[in-house]
C-alpha cells in the first residue's frame, strides 16, 4: 500500500500565513501537520511509500521537509505544475496526476494535507483489509448547516455506502465524510473513468460518489477527533488544544 497526501491547494483563507508557505507544513505543537499524519502512517501501518502531491509554487518548500522528516519510509514529492489558485488540478486530478507520474500499482491510502488527527489510521487500514473494498471515514454530524459543507453518505448495517453527495442542500444523513480513503488497485483503474463520466475533481469525495455507484465501498466510523484547518480560527484552536495534549 502507498499512502498519498493532497497538499497542492494554496489556502487563500490563511494568508498571509500561507503565501508562500504550504499549510500543510505549518506547526501543531512543535511538529508540522504533515509530520502528525505521516508519522502515525509510517509506524502504524503496512504502507511502503509515502506521495506527496502538491503544486509548483509550494514543491521546494515539501522537498526540503524530505530532506528531515525522518520517515521511515521512502518520501516522493510530485509537482503536479500549478503555480496559482486559479489553474490548480483540484484533488481527484491531482491523485490521477500521481499516479500517472509515479505508475503506481496498488492500494492507496489518500489523505488530505491539511486535517490533524487524534487518533491512528491503523484502525482504518485494518477496516479496509477485512472489507477488501475502497473505503472511506464517516462520522456523525448533528449540525445541518456543516453537512451542507461536506460529503454525506447513507450507508447499510454492514457499512456499505448506499448514497454519496457532495454537499447536500438536504442531507440524507447525519453520517459526514472527512477526507481519508482507501482506494483498491481495481478501482484506482476507474478513475479515469469518473473523470470522463463528470465526477466532480475538485473535491476528493467526488470521485467516491460516482464510484459507490459503480462498486461497493464501504465506510469506517471514525474512531475519535479530526481537526480541519481551514482558516486562522480553526488554527489556533487546534494549536489551543494540542498544548493540553502531553505526549
Amino acid at each position: 500500500m502507498k499512502c498519498l497526501v493532497l497538499a497542492a491547494g494554496y489556502a487563500t483563507r490563511l494568508y498571509p500565513l500561507t503565501k508562500n508557505y504550504p499549510k500543510p507544513l505549518l506547526e501543531v505543537k512543535g511538529k508540522s501537520i504533515l509530520d502528525w499524519l505521516l508519522e502515525d502512517v509510517d509506524a502504524n501501518t503496512d504502507v511502503d511509500e509515502h506521495i506527496v502531491v502538491t503544486n509548483h509554487h509550494y514543491a521546494g518548500a515539501f522537498e526540503a521537509w524530505r530532506e528531515k522528516c525522518g520517515l521511515k519510509r521512502p518520501v516522493r514529492i510530485v509537482d503536479d505544475g500549478s503555480d496559482k489558485n486559479e489553474n490548480r488540478l483540484g484533488a481527484v486530478r491531482d491523485i490521477l496526476y500521481a499516479v500517472d507520474k509515479l505508475q503506481v500499482d496498488d492500494d492507496l491510502l489518500v489523505l488530505a494535507g491539511d486535517n490533524v488527527l487524534d487518533f491512528s489510521l491503523e484502525g482504518f487500514v485494518e477496516y479496509y483489509k477485512q472489507k477488501a473494498t475502497t473505503c472511506v471515514m464517516r462520522h456523525f454530524e448533528p449540525e445541518k448547516e456543516k453537512l451542507q459543507r461536506t460529503g454525506v453518505v447513507t450507508v447499510d448495517g454492514g457499512g456499505r455506502i448506499l448514497c454519496m453527495e457532495e454537499k447536500p442542500q438536504e442531507p440524507r444523513s447525519h453520517w459526514a465524510v472527512p477526507p481519508f480513503y482507501i482506494y483498491r488497485r481495481e478501482d484506482i483503474r476507474l478513475i479515469r473513468e469518473g473523470i470522463a463520466a463528470g465526477c466532480d475533481t475538485d473535491a476528493p469525495g467526488g470521485l467516491i460518489a460516482w464510484l459507490c455507484r459503480q462498486c461497493a465501498v464501504h465506510a469506517y466510523e471514525m474512531p475519535g477527533k479530526r481537526y480541519d484547518i481551514g482558516n486562522m480560527d480553526s488554527y489556533r484552536k487546534v494549536q489551543e488544544v494540542y498544548q493540553g495534549i502531553v505526549q
